[in-house]
């Protein structure tokens, strides 16, 4: 091949047992023997949307490993780094699943994927300090550190690294470039297809789907944070993450349940304590160049899917958005937790059907305008 490939290297210890809904401990292992590193990363613990069938729940809760492959380029001794965040909605997708063999076959920079923690293991959240969120956030931060500290053993250059991310991904790394040290640990970062601002980001009912995730898997009634969460630490992982199922209202709608979250200010190693408006307006975070773009089919992976059946032989999921836009725009366009009133929420979704569909109905027709609408929103 063109590339070396040192697989599966642990960044942090496994977030399993006390250490699950936990900030992420470096790993501390001191290898005497040799280590394979021929083994592909293993998915994080999910329920995943593009596994067939009714069982979507594939990986692994001991997953945080990084995965580095270094071009075989003798004209140079050295190279840049490209530090990758996949994407997947913060629910789903792994490093395993974007391809490197195109990219590592110029030879010109060591590319690292990062794998990290997902759905309800990697960003549920009480909203106080017992469940704080973010874990999935905090375990890229300790893998970026990991990256700067190690990567010279590898031929890379620590002072030469660029943050990359597609869609969730992209939205991760300006979280990670909302992070005034951030120059500390990477040159500078891109964004395709989505950013920190996005309406999709920053989840706003975080404690009501913690406290529901809680009672799903038999925790009772607890409005406690800390009863709830010694609660979801004793329960089996695939358990709490198959949970994921009772909070889609259709197909995988809404696609992120669980997802990024303002901390409060007194949680230990919160990795936010503002909004994202509100850290660009401080001027408080990583000075360092960005690159963000964005496509004018964006809205097309939301989309989609309603031209899916809504089940086999029967009317697709668009046609049925005639009778069920008022219900589901609000999940579809991310709005459902806005401080609006019931009637305010349904109002704005008839304007938006107005506005793109005027008096046409929902079907294959009329398809890519909503798309443009979707596009727009995101």
């Amino acid at each position: 091949g063109n590339y070396y490939s040192y697989e599966s290297i642990p960044y942090a210890e496994p977030p399993t047992g006390d250490l699950r809904l936990e900030a992420p401990e470096p790993y501390t292992r001191q290898w005497t023997e040799t280590f394979d590193a021929t083994q592909p990363p293993v998915l994080c613990l999910q329920w995943d949307q593009f596994t067939p069938g009714d069982n979507k729940l594939v990986g692994e809760e001991d997953c945080l490993t990084v995965s580095i492959y270094k071009p075989k380029n003798s004209s140079r001794t050295s190279f840049p780094v490209v530090a990758h965040i996949h994407g997947g909605a913060f629910m789903f997708g792994g490093a395993a699943q974007n391809g490197h063999e195109n990219v590592m076959r110029e030879g010109r920079f060591i590319l690292v994927k990062i794998t990290y923690r997902l759905g309800p293991l990697g960003f549920a959240s009480t909203g106080d300090s017992a469940i704080s969120g973010n874990y999935g956030l905090k375990d890229q931060r300790l893998a970026l550190q990991w990256i700067r500290k190690n990567i010279a053993s590898f031929g890379g250059e620590p002072e030469n690294i660029v943050l990359i991310g597609h869609s969730a991904g992209a939205a991760l790394v300006h979280l990670q470039l909302l992070q005034e040290d951030f120059g500390q640990l990477a040159r500078s970062a891109i964004s395709f297809s989505g950013n920190a601002l996005d309406p999709w980001v920053i989840q706003k009912g975080a404690r009501e789907q913690a406290l529901k995730l809680g009672r799903i898997v038999g925790c009772g009634q607890l409005d406690e944070s800390v009863a709830l969460k010694e609660c979801l630490k004793s329960k089996q992982a695939a358990e709490i993450v198959t949970a994921v199922k009772n909070f889609l209202v259709f197909s995988y709608v809404p696609f992120s349940p669980f997802g990024p979250v303002v901390e409060p200010s007194d949680a230990s190693g919160a990795f936010l304590t503002q909004t994202p408006h509100e850290v660009i307006r401080s001027g408080k975070f990583g000075q360092v160049p960005w690159l963000v773009s964005y496509l004018t089919e964006d809205g097309g992976y939301n989309a989609a899917l309603l031209l899916e059946e809504s089940y086999p032989g029967g009317p697709t999921w668009i046609e049925q958005l005639n009778d069920r836009w008022i219900d589901w725009a609000p999940y579809l366009l991310f709005y459902k937790d806005s401080e609006k009133s019931i009637q305010e929420i349904d109002d704005y979704s008839r304007k938006l059907k107005q506005e793109y569909l005027g008096d046409r109905q929902f079907s294959e027709d009329s398809y890519l305008d909503l798309q443009r609408m979707f596009t727009d929103v995101l």
